[in-house]
């Protein structure tokens, strides 16, 4: 529709007075022949030609009835192209991956706000996302996202999040704050954007909810994870943890 005349003219004759059978027996190199099943401009029965006069041709017919490929149904052909050419069927990336989620935030920073002034408190929260940023680096941590008084930050190990959460805990004393921090290990995904989602985040921005200033709770699994490691933890007892399934046993790092 949006071709010239003459162009136009051009592609008809190029897709319907063009005749290459008489080449086809000629051609001995691989070749992949596609269809759609229901393609009204070329049926089937055009590509299945090609595919029997060629030698050795491997012919792929998909549902559908898109003339071009890229207007529905890509991921098939660019499958099939690849397993064509390397031999090899493409593994399907996975988009959920293991990881530990560490939920630290300054407790009590509404009344603290309302003490001391917005100005002040904004500078003890710079001090404080500066503090959290230097652990992260000390201890191979990633920050996800910050939120006010608050971050939300991935790591590989339980282990080194649990120790980044003492850290951060630890150093903030010298800015005259208290934070409360929750850590959950599970299985989530990367959102389009680079955020962390899943039913995993939420469980550890639940477990972080339940301590209180100066605390550190970590769920069972966390507790199941490190066992062996020189952590001591307490349990802290059973909980509804609000939208997430199931009951959860919640412990406390130990000092």
């Amino acid at each position: 529709m949006s071709a010239s005349p003459a162009t136009a003219a051009a592609m008809a004759r190029q897709w319907f007075e063009v005749d290459v059978r008489s080449v086809l027996p000629a051609i001995k190199m691989p070749v992949l022949v596609m269809a759609q099943a229901a393609n009204v401009v070329f049926p089937v029965q055009h590509t299945r030609y090609l595919a029997e006069h060629i030698a050795g041709a491997k012919y792929i017919e998909f549902p559908g009835a898109d003339l071009l490929y890229f207007a529905g149904g890509a991921d098939q052909v660019l499958v099939a192209i690849e397993e064509f050419v390397t031999g090899l069927r493409p593994l399907p990336s996975p988009d959920r991956f293991l990881g530990t989620v560490l939920f630290v935030d300054v407790a009590a920073s509404t009344q603290l706000a309302a003490e001391i002034g917005d100005s002040r408190f904004r500078e003890l929260i710079e001090g404080f996302h500066q503090l959290v940023q230097r652990q992260l680096e000390r201890y191979q941590g990633r920050l996800v996202d910050t939120a006010g008084d608050g971050a939300l930050t991935l790591f590989d190990s339980p282990a080194r999040a649990i120790a980044c959460a003492e850290a951060v805990r630890d150093g903030v004393r010298a800015l005259g704050l208290a934070v409360r921090a929750g850590v959950h290990t599970g299985e989530m995904e990367h959102s389009p954007s680079g955020e962390i989602r899943g039913i995993a985040v939420h469980t550890g921005a639940r477990v972080a909810a339940l301590a209180g200033p100066g605390e550190i709770l970590v769920s069972r699994t966390i507790r199941d994870l490190v066992a062996g490691a020189p952590i001591r933890l307490e349990s802290r007892g059973v909980h509804q943890l609000k939208g997430v399934p199931g009951s959860w046993e919640v412990f406390a790092v130990a000092s």
